[in-house]
């Protein structure tokens, strides 16, 4: 069976079944996705991350098939009714579809109408039915009529009932409504009657129909929640008359009053049983579709987050903005740590901006400040503009920094663990701070759900999006890397191989005995077994170690490889890295070998010229249009830098300095057509729009990109 799967897999990835095979046996034998990817290209044939993890996905999906399959076999053998033939078809069966349909004959039921019928004595009438040759269907029924059966009319009921069953559990009866699903199926939907004005906010949905086939995810999501919240009723419906004109093709067979009674129970077994099973299984379906679009474009988001540029290990000082209870300000050096914190009150009702200055000015001269960040929330903007207008003694990046999430972090375990002795409003404006100086590393510190890059987040698969993005986050922190004698426990729990207890013990080993001179001593962690160490010590960088390659993506199982190559040009390892005209002289085919081939080859040789390169870009201030605070300061026309903060299926959320983000609907974003917001634009982009509409009272601002560009001649 294992070689089916990976031939099915193969066939669908369009991929080599050597490739698919390999990369299961490394998954099944504990290797992460980024390892696989990183350091197993040989194997794989330089799979990258995306396809490892379809693979993943996909042998996962089938070895729960495979476990229904079993499921199946032993419910069908208790009933003794498992044929040899039978066994082969579920054996050889790998769509989930049709192995249910196989199934649903001998599935274990309820009490049902047929049931009772059959209870009753009525399976020989309905099987007399069914073949079509009585002519006299009443004079037939009168036969079993008895105390439980009291008329004709209740014995053809009964026998309907046993029909309308049969039709439903025949597959081809099935696969005729489901093509007519497939290929007619309108979704629809209406207002509950007595809930239009409580369930306003959905009033585009009130009277909605659409094909289900060209419904958006996030149309569809929308109605679902209607739905789940109880102001919409949804539903899917196919062309009824064609389908049961087509079920009638293949079940009646004539004309007489015996075919007569089918077609009833055929439109009957269409109506109660068929139809409303198919229709729960295109809403799965078509909601399970909606789910994995909206998670792809969470992940996207989210991948796009994590990678935004780090400042730096720059001594910053950070301001969590607020009117009434007053700017909470910190003051963080190079790592981080907190060395200061206090209070400021530059705005109404205290409007103690000459105090506040003063202060502002002091903290940046005593704790030798290079960089400013800002909170995005409450009196952001006023902040933002007090503080660039102080007269500072020394050149400060300002930056804007987003909060989303912030809350979550400083109310959390981690955050009052470690700060005890400070409350959420200082452990927000640190983690503001961090956030600026590397957003990696905070982030990971709070749930993903939380950070606001979502679309309908709370509505999809709750499993399948921690999944996804997990599997983001892991692959992020993989991809940069991290130090692992200053990262926090949360972020190394993402390092492959690693996990939460095993970032434990390394943060605790640090602790007790001092920095890590090397990728080796991280073998005298507790539990740090050699293949948690194979898995990790890639991703794990050693600045200062006396081998310089520690602070590298090499592998330290290609150590002997970059050593060689640093003989063979009669240097030593530190005088070759970063020497690149040195290392072009490099013949990578002289050290391929049956284990390491050019792949693997050409990546020692760009970590040599490159050691540990950030994938992340420079950071770039930004800066909002001068006067704009408020909604009420925006009107059409106007044309204002903002910054992407949030991109969906429909179109991105941009940022322009008041407290709501305008859309730039999608097809405002390009002169020609695009299928996908993330073709124009990514998050943390700089961007200019013009402003077309604003509905002041439902605080929604529609916003162009294409339109802000200026058309030449103009």
């Amino acid at each position: 069976m294992s070689q089916k799967i990976t031939e099915l897999i193969a066939g669908d990835l369009k991929i080599r079944p050597v490739k698919v095979q390999n990369t299961i046996d490394l998954l099944t034998g504990g290797a992460t996705i980024p390892f696989i990817a990183r350091y197993r290209k040989e194997l794989t044939g330089s799979l990258d991350e995306i396809t490892i993890q379809q693979i993943r996905d996909l042998h996962e999906k089938f070895t729960e098939l495979e476990k229904r399959k079993e499921t199946i076999l032993k419910t069908i053998g208790e009933q003794d009714k498992l044929t040899p033939e039978l066994k082969t078809r579920i054996e050889e069966c790998y769509s989930s579809t049709q192995l249910e349909d196989i199934y649903l004959p001998y599935k274990p039921r309820r009490k049902t109408r047929a049931s009772v019928a059959r209870e009753k004595g009525l399976e020989p009438l309905a099987r007399i039915i069914m073949a079509q040759f009585e002519k006299d269907v009443e004079g037939r029924a009168s036969r079993f009529l008895n105390e439980n059966i009291p008329s004709v009319r209740d014995a053809l009921a009964g026998a309907r009932d046993i029909i309308s069953e049969w039709v439903n559990e025949n597959e081809k009866a099935r696969n005729i409504v489901r093509q007519s699903f497939e290929k007619s199926g309108i979704l629809r939907s209406v207002v509950i009657k007595g809930k239009e004005e409580e369930g306003i906010k959905y009033k585009d949905y009130f009277m909605w129909e659409e094909p289900l086939g060209r419904c958006p995810s996030h149309r569809l999501l929308a109605m679902r929640r209607g739905e789940h919240e109880g102001y919409l009723r949804v539903s899917i419906v196919p062309d009824e008359q064609k389908a049961i004109e087509r079920l009638n093709r293949f079940f009646v067979k004539g004309e007489g009053a015996s075919s007569e009674q089918v077609a009833l129970a055929v439109k009957e077994s269409f109506s109660r049983l068929i139809s409303p099973s198919i229709e729960t299984e295109f809403a799965n379906l078509s909601k399970e579709k909606a789910d994995r679009e909206a998670i792809g474009v969470f992940a996207g988001n989210l991948r796009q987050l994590l990678l935004a540029p780090p400042l730096g290990p720059r001594r910053t000082l950070a301001i969590d903005p607020a009117y009434r209870t007053g700017c909470k300000v910190v003051c963080l050096d190079e790592q981080g740590n907190l060395l200061h914190n206090e209070t400021i009150f530059p705005h109404p009702p205290k409007d103690e901006k000459k105090m506040a200055g003063k202060k502002l000015i002091s903290l940046v001269e005593s704790y030798q400040i290079e960089a400013i960040a800002i909170g995005n929330g409450t009196a952001s903007r006023e902040t933002e503009t007090f503080v660039r207008n102080l007269p500072f003694n020394r050149a400060l990046k300002l930056f804007v920094v987003s909060e989303d999430g912030a809350s979550v972090y400083s109310a959390s375990p981690l955050a009052r663990e470690e700060f005890p002795d400070y409350d959420v409003t200082v452990r927000g404006a640190v983690s503001i701070g961090r956030r600026l100086m590397d957003p990696l590393a905070e982030l990971v510190k709070i749930d993903p759900k939380s950070i606001g890059v979502g679309q309908y987040q709370h509505d999809v698969d709750q499993k399948l999006l921690k999944k996804s993005l997990d599997t983001v986050v892991q692959s992020v922190v993989n991809n940069v890397g991290v130090n692992v004698n200053t990262a926090s426990s949360q972020i190394l729990s993402y390092i492959s191989g690693l996990g939460p207890q095993l970032a434990r013990n390394i943060v605790d080993y640090r602790r007790e005995t001092g920095p890590f001179p090397s990728r080796k001593a991280l073998l005298n962690v507790p539990r740090m077994g050699a293949r948690a160490f194979e898995q990790s010590a890639g991703f794990l960088r050693v600045p200062g170690s006396e081998n310089p390659l520690d602070d590298s993506a090499v592998h330290p199982e290609s150590y002997p490889i970059a050593e060689k190559m640093a003989a063979d040009l009669n240097c030593s390892l530190p005088e070759l890295i970063g020497q690149e005209k040195m290392i072009e002289k490099i013949d990578l085919q002289k050290y391929v070998t049956e284990e390491t081939g050019l792949p693997t080859l050409t990546d020692i040789r760009n970590e040599l010229a490159k050691p540990g390169r950030d994938p992340r870009k420079n950071i770039q201030v930004f800066e909002f249009a001068k006067g704009i605070f408020r909604i009420e300061d925006l009107h059409p026309g106007m044309i204002l830098p903002g910054i992407v903060n949030n991109i969906t299926r429909f179109g991105a959320f941009v940022d322009i300095g008041v407290k709501q983000s305008g859309l730039v609907h999608i097809s405002e974003m390009a002169d020609h057509f695009i299928s996908d917001p993330g073709e124009i634009v990514k998050l943390h982009q700089h961007v200019e729009v013009k402003v077309l509409e604003i509905d002041y009272a439902r605080k929604r601002i529609q916003l162009s990109l294409k339109q802000a560009i200026p058309k030449p001649g103009v």
